[in-house]
């Protein structure tokens, strides 16, 4: 009977669980604005277009509608943020 027991417990640890890498955290507020793309690179709404619009011309809010996509300088810092996406 110890023996059965002995032999259950060792089942349920795993020695490759131990040795693997820490799971990375993604950055929430990231998360929560950007959307990745299958090129690599991320894309975003621009903000300024919800409220508030009475004062803003009809070419600034048609420019704020459209979909802003990460510069190459800002894609490497989103795949960190990002490391699952």
């Amino acid at each position: 009977m110890f023996l059965s027991r002995l032999v259950t417990t060792a089942k349920l640890f795993s020695t490759s669980a131990v040795a693997s890498f820490p799971k990375l955290k993604t950055h929430s507020g990231t998360k929560k604005r950007w959307r990745a793309l299958s090129n690599g690179k991320f894309k975003r709404a621009h903000a300024a277009h919800a409220h508030l619009n009475v004062t803003k011309r009809p070419g600034r809010k048609n420019a704020l509608c459209q979909t802003a996509y990460s510069s190459g300088a800002q894609t490497p810092t989103l795949k960190k943020l990002m490391p699952y996406a």
